[in-house]
């Protein structure tokens, strides 16, 4: 959703970039990620052309804008003393669904968004963008891990993530119901994998040695 025109009179390029990206996004469902789009988000907001053209200078990074200013608007609505008192899959769920009412208003804008990603020489690009998703999601959600636990979290949310934008695309119930019934399904199946792994990683922890035991029998302790 787009805000009231801010002052942007004394602004930097990088809130030029924050300012004109929604306003691009809701341009972009009938212009493309264009110059038009972008051109037309510009003189809603009294910016010079020429200085929207730097701050965002082709598809790409206008894109990248609006995604970020999708992170913007989710952490906004969910302030880490509003999450602090939420369980950990309540989290997740809040904030996916925060994006999901951000972008369901220019879900075509969305819809060209992803054909561009897609386009080979913009795959690593669409890659680091999603992955920046992720990690934004599970920080926020209070993960603090670093080993491979923050890895395979930020991949298994990914494929979520991705599928239910997928689902959104083309969600004509009200309110977005049947998207959102499907991440409530999909981060089911996250908690209940984590508490599998878990338990495995316990019990693991409390198995036998086979390296050690091996090393106990060729240098045996006296």
């Amino acid at each position: 959703m787009t805000d009231p025109a801010p002052d942007l009179s004394d602004a930097t390029l990088d809130e030029i970039r924050a300012a004109l990206a929604p306003r691009i996004a809701a341009n972009a469902a009938f212009d493309g990620w264009a110059a038009a789009a972008r051109d037309l988000a510009a003189d809603s907001l009294g910016v010079d052309r020429d200085v929207a053209a730097l701050a965002l200078p082709d598809a790409m990074a206008m894109i990248d804008a609006w995604f970020a200013a999708i992170d913007a608007a989710m952490l906004a609505v969910l302030p880490p003393e509003r999450l602090a008192a939420m369980k950990i899959r309540a989290r997740i769920a809040a904030l996916v669904e925060a994006r999901i009412d951000e972008i369901a208003p220019n879900r075509e804008s969305l819809r060209r968004a992803l054909a561009i990603l897609a386009l080979p020489q913009h795959v690593a690009h669409g890659a680091r963008l999603a992955w920046r998703t992720a990690d934004t999601i599970w920080r926020a959600a209070g993960d603090t891990a670093t080993d491979y636990n923050h890895y395979t979290k930020r991949t298994i949310l990914l494929a979520v993530y991705a599928a239910t934008m997928t689902m959104l695309l083309d969600d004509e119930s009200e309110g977005q119901a049947e998207t959102r019934a499907f991440l409530a399904r999909r981060i089911d199946g996250i908690m209940r994998f984590e508490k599998a792994k878990a338990g495995f990683l316990r019990r693991a922890a409390h198995r036998p040695s086979l390296s050690r035991f091996v090393g106990r029998l060729r240098y045996p302790v006296v």
